[in-house]
């Protein structure tokens, strides 16, 4: 498995003093999916980016279970396979929730093939709130999009748009863009 980074947002200190705080673990699988010079992402109207598809891995799922899952919950996708790992991200971010201090958080992309057509997405609500839906976008768009996102700074913006950035670019290496 090759790590990509590990990321540890802003305002976190910069020497986490973990053996005394409580953290929250969360591991997620996301989906790389390429179709000639098209990249299947989410765009998010509420934070405007572009994202992977996928999300957290529940309880007893392996992580190509759980992407499995995702990819068809958010986008419809049908016939799945899962061709290979192309890496994984770690990253350290602030929590909601009252009884963890801070997340550490896994995410694993796998590269897929998908069925020619996308279904109808079966979003979760909040996905719903947030104006999200599955595009089919040049690489090169949506690297440029987030990335001019990240330079304007909006108060919309969160962290993840760094991290999934971080990958568009990397997937655009591995392709050599």
């Amino acid at each position: 498995m090759h790590h990509i980074a590990h990321l540890v947002h802003e305002a976190l200190p910069a020497s986490l003093a973990l053996e005394q705080m409580r953290v929250l673990k969360r591991e997620a699988s996301r989906a790389i999916v390429t179709r000639d010079e098209n990249i299947l992402l989410l765009y998010t109207e509420r934070y405007d980016d572009f994202s992977f598809p996928g999300g957290g891995i529940g309880t007893g799922e392996s992580p190509e279970v759980g992407l499995h899952r995702e990819l068809y919950e958010e986008t419809g996708a049908q016939d799945i396979e899962v061709t290979s790992h192309f890496g994984y991200v770690t990253e350290y971010t602030p929590t909601w929730k009252k009884q963890w201090d801070v997340m550490f958080q896994t995410s694993h992309w796998f590269t897929c093939q998908i069925g020619n057509t996308l279904g109808e997405a079966k979003m979760a609500e909040y996905e719903t709130a947030n104006g999200m839906a599955a595009r089919w976008v040049s690489l090169e768009e949506a690297l440029r999009h987030n990335r001019s996102v990240i330079a304007r700074k909006p108060a919309t913006m969160g962290f993840s748009i760094h991290r999934e950035t971080l990958v568009l670019e990397r997937v655009a290496i591995a392709q050599g863009r």
